[in-house]
């Protein structure tokens, strides 16, 4: 099976991995030392806490929810699967381009899953009313979605969607039976993640769950952290039903716990990635390519046609069932440096790209090799046509 995320570091050799959304100034001190100190006690000795206790009542806190509304899980898309085999829905609905886990989860139930299209013409931005009378429509129809997944800020396209919209959303789905999950792991990278969260009204809809993970914002990929937020017990009892006891390590525990202490550090990233996104959107378009609207630690854009966005996969020649990567793709791979085709996204093509935020430096390098592959691929399409 062809790896479909980013983050492949494994079957190449890469020197730069632009392909994954971490935050540039990886772990916090804070949980490092929180890590290196459990080798010496029997937090790996002990099973972990299967109801995460301790760091259920640190997310309430910062939350300003009761602990009882948060489940822990081995990053979101452990919860993402629980959801759909803890509800079993019948009929789906997921954005297209989007988090590919929302439609598998559901496939994987005998469920159905429509596609909302983001139009390029609208920047990729969510046309809220469009998707309203969807979910209107097809209650009217009495087929109402069961499920209806939106990820704030979208997964790859960075645009956010205010919390005034989604609470219409919510209302929407609420009168027609459907459960909205909302994926917040991107929010906290926004200038005012306030300002698009769903999670100050969770009391009034209890048909809304909303998804955060630790992955991104602490740089803990690794550890496989994540967690939920919703006022419906009943829900989250048939979550605990359906997955297996121990998903969250007292190491991941652990982390989490000093994770949320260090709350300088949120601010720390999100001026180190609102000043680098911007810097990488003016280098980006100074390249010719065309960058959309992201506010959060990654950019979105589209590259001109090449020679790469056609034909197999890469030039030595692969299977023609496969999505082609892209010309940027290739081009950059061959110099070790991994960016995100977003080929495999429904409703986009291998002109589209997405690159995440790193440091000046670090971005620099990204850049330079950027200008490096234009040439490249400029030069290969005037010796095609002499």
């Amino acid at each position: 099976m062809q790896y479909q995320h980013g983050g492949d570091i494994y079957t190449q050799e890469i020197h730069m991995d632009y392909s994954a959304n971490l935050n540039p100034l990886g772990l916090p001190d804070g949980v490092r030392k929180v890590l290196a100190s459990c080798i010496h006690t029997d937090v790996c000795s002990v099973y972990p806490d299967s109801r995460c206790g301790k760091l259920r009542e640190a997310l309430g806190r910062l939350h300003e929810v009761p602990k009882d509304w948060i489940i822990c899980g081995n990053g979101a898309a452990d919860l993402v699967f629980g959801l759909a085999h803890g509800c079993m829905p019948r009929r789906g609905l997921v954005t297209a381009p989007a988090f590919s886990e929302y439609e598998q989860a559901m496939r994987t139930c005998g469920c159905s899953v429509d596609y909302l299209f983001l139009e390029e013409k609208e920047g990729f931005s969510l046309n809220v009313e469009a998707l309203l009378q969807r979910i209107i429509g097809a209650a009217g129809e009495g087929r109402p979605y069961d499920m209806v997944f939106l990820c704030n800020p979208n997964n790859p396209t960075g645009i956010p969607v205010p919390t005034g919209e989604i609470r219409r959303v919510a209302e929407v789905c609420l009168q027609s039976g459907t459960r909205l999950i909302m994926d917040e792991c991107f929010c906290d990278f926004l200038d005012e993640p306030e300002a698009c969260s769903a999670i100050p009204f969770l009391g009034e809809y209890p048909n809304l769950f909303v998804l955060k993970a630790f992955t991104k914002l602490y740089s803990m990929a690794g550890l496989r952290l994540g967690y939920g937020l919703c006022s419906d017990g009943n829900l989250l009892e048939r979550l605990r039903e359906v997955r297996q006891p121990w998903s969250v390590s007292g190491l991941a525990q652990k982390a989490g716990e000093a994770a949320l202490k260090d709350l300088d550090f949120v601010r720390r990233t999100r001026e180190v990635v609102g000043t680098e996104r911007e810097w990488m959107r003016g280098e980006l378009e100074k390249l010719g390519f065309t960058v959309y609207g992201s506010r959060a630690n990654y950019v979105f854009f589209k590259a001109f046609q090449g020679e790469g966005d056609t034909g197999p996969d890469s030039p030595s020649g692969r299977d023609m069932q496969t999505p082609p990567k892209g010309w940027l793709y290739h081009r950059l791979l061959e110099h070790k440096v991994l960016i995100r085709s977003c080929s495999n996204y429904p409703g986009l093509n291998p002109s589209f790209y997405r690159v995440c935020v790193k440091t000046r430096e670090e971005n620099r390098r990204l850049m330079e090799y950027m200008g490096k592959a234009v040439k490249e691929e400029n030069g290969a399409k005037r010796n095609g046509l002499e």
